[in-house]
Formats: structure tokens, sequence, C-alpha cells
């Protein structure tokens, strides 16, 4: 059955990882000698790259942060992405790994590979972005006082949960939603809490179902069909990473599903309110290179949110797959994707 919408107010790497070896990415010695670059003399610098897991949200932001980093000085710094496969363990050993290697700098990409980071080591500097809530993450004491050693970027955009909750409540019919979280990850819980809120007033429902991993993600998805009239996957790191498997329920069952940034949209979301983050990561990279050369320490930067606009962005195939109608009104204030 279709799902008509209505008065739509828009707004708008690779590697194994087990704690006895990590995959990685033009990782090499520390060089202490001078390397020759367009703007002179300049000594290599590595940075350590630890991500929680693989999915296109992560993998952009990881793109913009090498980009800032290259583009403005440093072209000639070495990166050791190294990802934990969605393994605390894994991640605790990697940031270990990277303060004992004594690497200039840390790229932080996700909550957990920030809280990790901040655990192994109070000294070298730490560049975090794609979290959540970095005051609840307990990586910062507050987002214009980070900590001697961190600081970064939220993917947060406040508006982004409720604009979401709105669309859902006044355009379409939908009274249950389903969300699917991993409730080990701080960043995923908090994010639910605001769904929840942001229901408050409404006539919505939450159908929550928890995961541990991400070969969970299916059967859970499965579990919501009949009970639920939407699906809603918010940031959550164990979730995205199997985002196909919850794709596949919406459209096999045609169950809107709405998901927590634009990348999942490309993988079959229909529809976000989110950002880019690749233009995100370049953000971070921008922060981190002032450390790099010495104009300002961790300390001296506050925390930001993305430093751009946000965006609606919906899939049409995905629409037409989850027997959702699109509404010509629409045209003006989204971004498709065919």
């Amino acid at each position: 059955m279709k799902k008509t919408f209505r008065n739509l107010v828009g707004v708008s790497i690779i590697g194994l990882v087990a704690l006895t070896g990590c995959g990685n990415e033009g990782s090499a010695p520390k060089e202490e000698e001078a390397t020759e670059t367009a703007g002179g003399s300049q000594e290599v610098i590595t940075i350590g790259a630890t991500q929680i897991v693989e999915h296109p949200s992560l993998d952009q932001a990881y793109e913009g942060f090498k980009a800032a980093i290259t583009e403005n000085g440093f072209e000639n710094a070495e990166f050791d992405l190294q990802i934990a496969q969605g393994d605390m363990n894994n991640s605790q050993t990697i940031a270990q790994n990277f303060a004992g290697d004594k690497v200039d700098l840390i790229f932080a990409n996700s909550t957990p590979s920030a809280q990790s980071a901040l655990n192994a080591t109070k000294e070298i500097p730490i560049l975090f972005t794609s979290v959540t809530d970095p005051v609840g993450a307990q990586l910062v004491e507050a987002m214009e006082k980070p900590g001697d050693n961190i600081t970064g970027t939220s993917d947060t955009f406040p508006d982004a949960t409720t604009n979401t909750v709105k669309f859902i409540d006044e355009q379409t019919e939908a009274k249950t939603v389903g969300l699917i979280y991993n409730s080990g990850e701080q960043n995923a819980e908090v994010q639910v809490e605001n769904v929840e809120k942001a229901m408050e007033g409404t006539d919505l429902k939450p159908v929550k179902v928890s995961v541990s991993t991400s070969a969970e993600v299916k059967q859970a998805a499965e579990s919501l069909i009949g009970r639920v009239d939407v699906l809603f996957v918010v940031k959550d790191n164990t979730v995205v990473s199997a985002l196909e498997s919850v794709v596949a329920v919406a459209n096999d069952h045609d169950i809107p599903l709405f998901v927590g940034e634009t990348d999942s949209v490309e993988r079959g979301g229909f529809a976000a309110y989110g950002v880019d983050y690749y233009k995100l990561g370049y953000q971070t990279g921008e922060m981190a290179v002032q450390i790099l050369k010495g104009e300002k320490t961790a300390a001296d930067i506050p925390v930001v949110y993305p430093d751009q606009e946000l965006k609606l962005v919906i899939n049409k195939k995905a629409a037409e797959e989850q027997g959702v109608e699109l509404m010509p009104e629409w045209d003006e204030i989204a971004d498709y994707i065919e």
C-alpha cells in the first residue's frame, strides 16, 4: 500500500584487524630526517587513524581528513589507517599501539575510536570526528573546553532528528517507528533517546530492538515486520555497517526506511537529513593542521558542529521499492538520488 506524504516543510581502508595484527594503509617507521616538499624542508609526520568499522560515511570522513592534511602543508604525511571491525578490544589495542609508536597525531573516526584513543594517551594530540555527543561520551568537559590533547568535530546537527521525526509524524500515516541500534554504543543510545524526546507530543510510538553485532541486524529488522509502520536507523556504526540487510527487509515488506546520514540514502535508505562526511572530515583536518604547525594546541580549539547546511536527500528508487509516493512539491526542497 502506498504511503502518501503531505505539506513537507524542508530544511535541509581496508584491512582485517585482530589482536595479533591489523591492516594498515601506508604504514612505515617514523622518520626523523627532513624531507623536501613543495614548501621546502619539512619533517615527515606520522598520523595514526583509528576507525571502529568500515562504512561509507566514516570512510568519506577519513578521505576528507587526509585531503585537508596533505593540501595544507603536509603532503608527505604518512597515514596508518586501522579498522577495529566493530570490536572494542581491537579498538583499544590499535590506540595503544599508536601510543607506543609515538605517532605525531591520532585521528579517531567514531565515538568508540575516540574513547579508546583518549584512554591510551594523554600526550599525543587526538582529533576526532563522527562523534554524536562528545560531552556525553566523556571525551571533553564541554564543547568550548576540550581536553589537553583532544578536540574535534561532532557529526550531530541538532535539528536533524527533530526534522526526521516531524517528517514521519506530519507527512506519513505512520504510528509506530522501528529503531534498531546497538545499546552498547554510547552514541547510539543518545540518538535513540533524542528520537524518543522528539516524539513527545506526537502520536508516534517507538519500537526498539537492540543488537550487539552487525550479524544480528538482519534478524532484528525481520523481528519488526508487522509491528512497525516505518524504520529509522540512526547513526549507529554497528547497524549502518550492515545496512543492506535492513534495506532488503524494508524493500520486501514496503516499509519506508529513514536513515541518519545521506550516505545511507545512497545505499538504499529512503530519506535522511544529513551532512557531507567528506566535508566534515576536511573540517577536522584543518583543525589538525593548526596543531601540526604549532599554531595551537588541542586545548585551544573548541569542539564544533558541522560547518555546512543540513540537507534533505531522497532516494527515488528506494521510495519505489518501499512503497512511498513522491510528492511534486518536494522538488524544490530535496536533493534526489535516482
